[in-house]
């Protein structure tokens, strides 16, 4: 019997032993791949011997030290090297916790900022529909995940929403690309207006949309007009890279690829690969320059900010990425795993898109290839697939819900930054067969 109030109330998981490499090992010694780095979390993979030296060396020499008193050597240089490592002029960090906690102090600091200036007749945020930015009440009320969102709703602020770049699903027949790129910035910008671009704080949005949608690249030149819009209204334009951040896209930070330079960005799951919790935002240099200037503070605070072992774990993690060529070779397999997934897939009579960046990558399922249609939301075929493939020695991240909340199925495949093209080859293989058998079994 567990105590522990887990993910579902009816069934206790198993237990995870050990895990090396691409590899989680249970207690009675299977081996599961895992191909998504829990949620696409693992990008060192397990047990890395340069994060595990560097948390021991840390833990020896301090392990806890409260912010309110002090600093620490680690932390610094975590930061110095997140900052020498990243574009234009974001020139400051704070440092929390994990995903959702990120977001919640993104929001505050972005709307501290105005206060600070002068304009605290901005409260809004504007963000898409099919988002998610985290499960606190804050990142919950600005993303457009409607099943998370459902029971709380009463609790939360409103936010207009826009339509999410979704190609795949959105794009009308007659469009050409740069066609259904405008249609969309010229609705974002139409819910400026309507909403008061006076009063808007900032427009929130994945970069690349990470699980409620399944790994959803921007168009190009979508986040080029998003950033445009917000520099001819005075909003800040907030990233969320929490899941797509930190070289699973083949870049250090996802929308280095897409030349649109964030106010805030917040990362996470790649920050420290697991190792242990962290997450952080980055802010261009005027914004943290108003509080500076004013307040001089930042009215915001957790018990274990900056926390010593977790930044060494994430400047460990960092280091080897920068040290091995990690972001190299996620772009080298990301395209050998997106050619593999193609081949595997590609003319599957289910299978309506296949895509994502680097080793960040989704399929998405249909009962139709011609007309997109989705599979009856009541067979589930996302839960289905995930028991299947976990059956199979596979961990992947199958969600449902992809086109509205409810109905569309996909799997989300991330691997490890370490994974060979034999890893990939033996990840797709069990996926195709995982597949396969979900889909007799849903009959």
């Amino acid at each position: 019997m567990t105590h522990i109030i887990h993910r579902s109330l009816r069934h206790t998981p198993p237990v995870a032993a050990s895990s090396d490499g691409i590899y989680i090992v249970d207690q009675d010694h299977k081996k599961y791949i895992d191909a998504s780095g829990g949620a696409a979390v693992s990008c060192l993979g397990h047990g890395h011997p340069d994060v595990l030296a560097a948390m021991h060396a840390q833990i020896d020499k301090l392990a806890y030290a409260h912010t309110g008193f002090f600093t620490s050597e680690v932390t610094e240089q975590l930061a110095d090297h997140l900052i020498e490592h990243a574009p234009g002029d974001l020139s400051e960090v704070y440092f929390v916790s994990g995903g959702s906690e990120a977001i919640e102090a993104a929001l505050k600091l972005a709307r501290q900022y105005f206060v600070e200036i002068g304009q605290p007749e901005r409260t809004v945020f504007v963000s898409r529909r099919q988002s998610y930015h985290g499960n606190t009440l804050g990142a919950l009320a600005v993303g457009g995940n409607e099943w998370r969102r459902k029971p709380f709703a009463p609790l939360l602020m409103e936010v207009p929403r826009v339509a999410p770049c979704f190609e795949y699903r959105d794009r009308l027949p007659h469009e050409s690309q740069d066609d259904y790129t405008r249609r969309l910035l010229v609705e974002i910008e139409q819910t400026f207006l309507a909403t008061g671009p006076e009063r808007i704080i900032a427009f929130c949005a994945e970069t690349v949309v990470g699980a409620t949608a399944g790994a959803v690249p921007p168009t190009p030149g979508y986040l080029q007009g998003v950033r445009a819009l917000c520099d001819k209204y005075g909003i800040l334009y907030l990233a969320d890279e929490v899941m797509c951040g930190m070289g699973r896209t083949g870049s250090l930070y996802a929308f280095e690829q897409d030349h649109a330079l964030p106010d805030i960005v917040v990362i996470a799951k790649g920050l420290g690969g697991g190792y242990q919790p962290i997450g952080a935002l980055l802010a261009r240099t005027h914004v943290i320059e108003a509080l500076r200037k004013k307040s001089g503070m930042f009215q915001h605070g957790h018990t274990y900010l900056g926390h010593p072992i977790a930044s060494a774990a994430a400047l460990a993690v960092q280091r080897v990425i920068q040290r091995d060529g990690l972001l190299e070779q996620v772009q080298a397999r990301g395209t050998y795993l997106t050619q593999t997934l193609k081949a595997a897939l590609g003319d599957h009579p289910h299978v309506g898109d296949i895509r994502g960046r680097g080793l960040f990558m989704a399929v998405e399922f249909v009962e139709d290839r011609a007309t997109k249609t989705p599979f009856d939301h009541a067979k589930k075929l996302h839960a289905v697939l995930k028991q299947i493939a976990f059956q199979n020695g596979l961990l992947v991240y199958p969600m449902g819900g992809t086109i509205d909340g409810q109905r569309g199925d996909h799997v989300l495949v991330a691997p490890p930054f370490i994974a060979s093209e034999q890893d990939i080859d033996q990840i797709v293989s069990l996926l195709r067969k995982s597949i396969d058998e979900a889909l007799v079994a849903i009959r």
